[in-house]
């Protein structure tokens, strides 16, 4: 079967939905105490995610055969690969917010939340864009290639909240307090409400997450433009992105030339969409696994043996 050609019965939209309702609220119960999330508990955590994402494209393989189930584990591991970019951006507004790490995963988790929200709203837009607009595919695919130039060419991304639109305006708009109280979201001080400062970590990461998730729902849009294949892989791949952050918050220095990876993926999603607006027509799925298993193997390869190399440099003779 053709990954384009099914279409998934409301059952099923009832039915994953209910299975991310589950998941999520066992996370969040399970983390009620705002404890800190050390390392142990963060790889339990992302193998369960792991395991149930890649569970997930076993029953799209049963259900509707290999092409749906390969478009999927793509746009699984795409999603997945860019997540960590995101990561290394939390990190730096973690700092920079002093979020203590009690909270940390009380943030992470309500911006999933609204990961979920903002990447599913993308989703229906971008697929009904392509759908309706052939010139589309042109712009997106434009759009994915000059990410990808700037994600190699650039040092550190700036994420300076101070700068961002949406937290200055939040700030103009909300009373906020400059200090944390506690897990609270919002205070009520000399009778009015105003919200704390772990609640602006929580608008700064959910507006730095908007660019992300227009990047990479635009490239998994590429691999297949059926909406619940590009809903499903993207969604597993987010609700394992709090774990993976504290696995690795403290590892990303041994990453370093994964975001080289990660900018051919998004420079061949974007030549993938155009490809598909001319006589060209789309590349096989195949083709495509076989680009993002190798290209995310070879840049997480190099960067370890770079990493190795300067460590046995800096230990010296």
């Amino acid at each position: 079967m053709d990954q384009g050609t099914f279409a998934a019965p409301l059952w099923a939209w009832a039915a994953i939905g209910a299975v991310i309702a589950v998941m999520l609220a066992v996370d969040v119960l399970s983390h009620r105490d705002n404890h800190v999330i050390e390392l142990r508990e963060a790889l339990i955590w992302t193998g369960v995610w792991v395991a149930a994402g890649l569970a997930f494209g076993v029953v799209v393989w049963l259900g509707w055969g290999g092409e749906p189930a390969i478009a999927y584990y793509s746009g699984y591991l795409l999603e997945k690969a860019l997540s960590i970019d995101n990561v290394f951006v939390f990190a730096l507004l973690f700092g920079y917010f002093r979020v203590p790490a009690e909270y940390q995963h009380k943030v992470l988790f309500w911006g999933v939340v609204g990961a979920l929200a903002f990447r599913l709203v993308f989703i229906f837009a971008g697929a009904e864009l392509l759908h309706r607009l052939a010139v589309a595919g042109f712009v997106l695919g434009a759009f994915l290639i000059w990410t990808g130039w700037r994600l190699a060419v650039r040092g550190e991304p700036d994420v300076d909240p101070e700068r961002n639109v949406v937290v200055r305006l939040f700030r103009r708009m909300v009373p906020t307090e400059p200090h944390y109280h506690g897990s609270r979201f919002v205070v009520r001080i000399d009778g009015r409400r105003r919200a704390t400062l772990l609640l602006l970590a929580l608008v700064a990461i959910e507006a730095t997450d908007i660019v992300f998730a227009i990047d990479s729902v635009a490239a998994i849009l590429a691999i297949t433009t059926n909406t619940f294949l590009v809903w499903t892989s993207t969604a597993f791949a987010v609700l394992g992105l709090r774990s993976l952050y504290f696995c690795l918050a403290g590892l990303l220095r041994h990453f370093g030339y994964l975001r080289y990876g990660l900018a051919v993926l998004l420079a061949f999603a974007g030549t993938k969409l155009i490809l598909a607006e001319t006589p060209v027509g789309k590349l096989p799925l195949w083709l495509t696994l076989l680009v993002v298993v190798l290209t995310l193997s070879t840049s997480i390869g190099w960067s370890v043996v770079a990493a190795h190399r300067e460590r046995r440099r800096q230990a010296g003779p």
